[in-house]
């Protein structure tokens, strides 16, 4: 799944009783709300970077205060964390499952 290029901290999961699918999928399941919010994130960055060129490029006024970015960042995480479908859902959970396998090993 390399469309999903997001960092997801793992610290806080004992990966050493990780040994059933089941354990896996309940790990992920748990992960899937941040990890959503992340990728949301992820994808209001890229948008506001491009909104921002496209403003620039046909002379109008740059919305570029760092507060903000952030609040449309983290508005956009919280709404793609809402309206991700039960596919993307599922398609992340698989990847997340994929990952923690390979932190494992």
């Amino acid at each position: 799944m390399s469309k999903f290029q997001i960092d997801i901290d793992f610290s806080n999961i004992d990966l050493a009783s990780l040994e059933t699918e089941e354990d896996f999928q309940r790990e992920a399941k748990t992960l899937l709300p941040k990890v959503l919010v992340k990728l949301g994130e992820s994808v209001g960055d890229k948008t506001w970077e491009e909104l921002q060129q496209k403003l620039q490029a046909s002379g109008g006024k740059l919305k570029s205060s760092p507060s903000e970015k952030r609040k449309f960042i983290q508005e956009t995480g919280r709404t793609y964390q809402r309206n991700a479908s039960n596919r993307e859902k599922q398609e992340l959970e698989e990847y997340i499952v994929d990952q923690l396998r390979q932190q494992k090993h």
